[in-house]
């Protein structure tokens, strides 16, 4: 039974085949070229990548920024209710009868 996952297998098998001989069949100035425009798309396209994460960073940072805000100006307890309820708790200390119990 041949399903989409074989026709595809064979479909990117025979482009590679075809890359490899189209490859082969370049003289030494074009694959110098071909290689230099390849290693030219992958440092633009991690330089987007870096790029868009530092946007990313920037917008969350921003998101939670704005939302703090909103969250303290309709709901002005809120500060003081989550310190209450995920703040640190002063622990007492009490003391414990440490002697064992006489029989």
């Amino acid at each position: 039974m041949v399903n989409n996952k074989h026709i595809a297998t064979f479909i990117l098998g025979a482009l590679a085949g075809l890359a490899a001989g189209k490859y082969a069949s370049m003289s030494d100035e074009e694959k110098e070229k071909m290689m230099a425009s390849l290693k030219e798309k992958a440092n633009n396209l991690k330089e987007e990548a870096v790029k868009t994460a530092g946007q990313a960073k920037d917008y969350f940072s921003e998101l939670t920024a704005k939302g703090t805000d909103a969250i303290k100006e309709h709901f002005p307890g809120a500060e003081k209710w989550m310190d209450d309820l995920f703040g640190k708790k002063e622990t007492t200390t009490t003391s414990e009868n440490t002697e064992e119990p006489k029989s």
